[in-house]
């Protein structure tokens, strides 16, 4: 989510008090870096190094669920490496065992999308209070100094130090937020396997 979006502020002039500056001479312009703001404020390190972790167990989990699919796919291959199809499809043994990998292996890829989608609203849930936070820090800043259109730095080529006031919103960020909960939400197999036919 673009913070800067839900702002309205480019490269359109700051309602309420841009038009006093604007009649008396030239606009006061700032840059803002969202990017750099979420990166290095106190807060944003916290949900990546937390998202980290996450991602790290989320791994762990799907590696244990995996192997003993890998496993039982390599014997199966190197049984019937010399058999043609008819003479595996006249073993039911081997046939049962092929079935039951081939559920295991769709059971597998539907618990990996799910800790995918676990990831994505793990992130989006932690970030939501720090953009509530972001906005009126931002507005804050904004009016103290008499700023009457605020650029997103990624829409630019190239911008001095002095126009940019993301340095002054990470400063009150981290003092007005320095750390949120972030707590891993949980995805079933189920809602995993909808959201994967909603987009097909």
């Amino acid at each position: 989510m673009k913070f800067l979006k839900t702002l309205l502020i480019l490269p359109v002039v700051i309602a309420g008090f841009a038009a006093p500056a604007l009649s008396q001479g030239q606009p006061t312009i700032a840059v803002f870096n969202e990017e750099r703001v979420l990166r290095e404020s106190a807060v944003g390190q916290h949900i990546q190094a937390r998202i980290q972790e996450i991602a790290t167990e989320i791994d762990a989990e799907l590696t244990a669920m995996g192997q003993p699919i890998q496993q039982e796919t390599e014997r199966l291959n190197a049984e019937t490496a010399s058999m043609t199809p008819q003479a595996i499809q006249g073993r039911p043994d081997l046939m049962q065992r092929i079935e039951a990998l081939n559920q295991n292996a769709q059971q597998f890829e539907l618990a990996r999308r799910a800790r995918q989608q676990e990831l994505v609203q793990t992130e989006r849930q932690a970030m939501r209070p720090v953009y509530e936070a972001l906005q009126p820090i931002l507005q804050a800043v904004v009016e103290e100094r008499g700023v009457d259109i605020l650029i997103d730095r990624g829409n630019l080529v190239f911008a001095s130090p002095e126009f940019d006031i993301s340095q002054a919103v990470i400063e009150r960020l981290n003092q007005q937020l320095p750390t949120v909960t972030v707590t891993r939400v949980r995805v079933s197999q189920e809602a995993a396997a909808a959201s994967a036919g909603q987009q097909q």
